[in-house]
């Protein structure tokens, strides 16, 4: 996975994302210079250097400084060849055009690095990656853990039959306190709203249409290979088969907390008519108190 994760802006957001990157200097960060840089003096250091030439550049006061991302790969890959690969990943993609550093985090169960990059480059354009450069990223990153011996394909989420996205890191945070994300809380209340409404959206519509083209490709293709004499080409075909019947609902973000809303209305419908049926027995009238 390659993510980008936010921007920093301003030098104190800065200095606490790289802070934050580098447990306060208990991790050690690496340059695109190749110079390691540990301890708290380190982080002074580069908090220091990447700031140095952000104070005299006042023309914007809400310029964006850096661009920082995610390259993480799943539970029990080498920590060591993830940290090899985005160290080659960095060298090809942002050499002698920006400065960098990227931080090793092991303490989860991803084994992943966090980059960062400086937005503007030498040559005074600024990093503003689309959706196509990420597409590409991923392919880069890909490549190198392949060539450290490391299983890995840069596959679109749409391939996977995924439609919904991934959590926010911020989002994922404030739910692992056991608190309601605003942007969740504000998506619960459009849909009470709209909980009448059952016009589906024309992008949810084309959303439908491009997963729906999807799985017929890969049924087309597990059916043709499914024909052939190869007894390889036959398991592949059940395997492609199996895949597709695994893939998650079509259901967009929407739609969920449709379902959940709806869920937890009936759940509720189903306690009361169970208390009045309770009171009924008891002979109490609806209201009365059922301590008596």
């Amino acid at each position: 996975m390659v993510k980008i994760t936010g921007r920093t802006k301003g030098v104190e957001h800065l200095c606490s994302h790289l802070a934050y990157i580098t447990r306060n200097g208990d991790l050690a960060a690496e340059t695109e210079t190749g110079v390691v840089m540990e301890g708290r003096g380190g982080l002074r250091d580069l908090q220091d250097r990447w700031s140095e030439d952000v104070v005299l550049d006042t023309r914007r006061a809400n310029r964006t400084l850096s661009v920082n991302m995610i390259l993480s790969m799943p539970p029990g890959t080498d920590g060591t060849k993830v940290l090899d690969s985005v160290r080659a990943f960095a060298i090809d993609t942002f050499e002698g055009r920006h400065d960098y550093a990227f931080v090793l985090h092991q303490d989860d169960v991803h084994p992943h690095v966090h980059l960062t990059v400086r937005a503007a480059g030498y040559d005074g354009r600024r990093l503003n990656p689309r959706k196509a450069d990420l597409h590409q990223w991923r392919e880069q990153f890909a490549q190198e853990l392949r060539s450290r011996g490391v299983a890995a394909e840069a596959t679109p989420r749409r391939t996977r039959g995924k439609v919904r996205k991934a959590d926010r890191g911020k989002v994922r945070a404030i739910k692992e306190r056991g608190e309601q994300p605003r942007v969740e809380r504000l998506a619960r209340e459009e849909v009470v709203r709209q909980s009448q409404e059952r016009v589906e959206r024309p992008w949810e519509e084309r959303i439908r249409e491009r997963q729906a083209n999807i799985r017929a490709h890969y049924l087309a293709f597990a059916e043709e290979i499914g024909r052939s004499a190869d007894p390889a080409d036959r398991a592949l075909s059940l395997r492609i088969h199996c895949f597709v019947e695994d893939m998650p609902p079509l259901d967009t973000r929407r739609h969920t907390l449709r379902e959940e809303l709806a869920h937890m209305s009936a759940l509720r419908r189903s306690q009361r008519e169970s208390l009045l049926r309770d009171d009924g027995r008891r002979g109490l009238e609806p209201g009365e108190d059922r301590s008596r």
